[in-house]
């Protein structure tokens, strides 16, 4: 698999790779990036983490521990693809939790994307490991909430004055109306970003050689999610929440954000304004200064 360099406003943070072993002796790796506070960093995808590097500079404020979720980046691709089911990784936070010594107090976790599903399950089975949850433009799979094709289109009219727009929404409503083709999910990549800039297109050209797409479907296969049991827990669930999601993010439009912020007891919704899914390439002083402040 090629990774290419993590996308980050920060150079000078210091950064180191170790591995361990999961319960079931897959060898996982880890980035460690800064110094401070851990906190524990799970992708989405699944796809190596190397795409969130340091969060737009946030390993200034904390050491961050860029999980590989198994069978990505340098993790190690199990012979049982069934073991890299969403639900089945909720062992592989808590072995890397042990792992790094971290002891019986809580620590904080952030999740972006498709990770904000293991991030749920594992708050859902262990709430007394985790202080503070960060959830960064999350999916909502885990939670059973829709996500409809007026919400994406919705959100996706707020870039009508950008020149890729005409062909980008087509693209869009082939894909709502059941209508896709390859050439429709290329075509909508610009809504991703909040501005498709240089860093933004290489950004998402890197994304092909970060994805194993069997280990994508394993990830979401039947059995995954549990949705009535993760909201029931979630219910319980009374450490601080922080959901922050782009104002013009088509994966993380505002009325089911709103519907999963009203999940947790002490949930705390923010909108970045012209942010798109990757929200620290779009502007990172705003998005690290909210989740700095948060986990303070």
């Amino acid at each position: 698999m090629t990774a290419s360099p993590p996308a980050s406003s920060s150079s000078s943070s210091s950064s180191s790779s170790s591995s361990f072993s999961a319960p079931d002796g897959t060898r996982l790796s880890y980035e460690v990036i800064g110094e401070g506070r851990p906190l524990l960093c799970l992708p989405g995808g699944p796809q190596d983490s190397v795409y969130l590097g340091d969060l737009g500079g946030l390993s200034a404020h904390r050491q961050l521990i860029r999980l590989d979720l198994r069978g990505t980046g340098r993790s190690e691709l199990p012979a049982d693809l069934s073991s890299c089911r969403c639900d089945r990784l909720v062992d592989d936070v808590a072995a890397l939790r042990e792992h790094l010594g971290l002891g019986p107090g809580r620590t904080d976790v952030l999740a972006h994307s498709g990770g904000a599903n293991l991030a749920l399950q594992y708050a859902a089975r262990h709430p007394e490991h985790i202080d503070r949850l960060a959830l960064i433009t999350p999916s909502v799979r885990a939670v059973d909430i829709a996500i409809t094709a007026d919400d994406r289109r919705e959100t996706a009219r707020l870039r009508a004055a950008e020149p890729w727009f005409p062909a980008a929404y087509a693209a869009l409503c082939e894909i709502t109306e059941g209508r896709a083709t390859g050439d429709s999910w290329a075509a909508i990549a610009p809504f991703s970003y909040g501005r498709l800039d240089t860093a933004a297109r290489r950004h998402q050209a890197a994304e092909a050689g970060q994805t194993n797409h069997e280990v994508v479907a394993a990830f979401g296969a039947d059995g995954a999610f549990d949705a009535a049991a993760t909201r029931a827990a979630l219910a319980r669930f009374v450490r601080p929440v922080l959901l922050l999601t782009g104002e013009v993010d088509l994966s993380a439009p505002p009325r089911p954000m709103k519907e999963l912020n009203s999940l947790f007891p002490k949930g705390e919704l923010t909108v970045q304004s012209g942010a798109g899914h990757f929200p620290w390439l779009d502007d990172p002083e705003r998005f690290v200064a909210v989740v700095a402040e948060f986990l303070r």
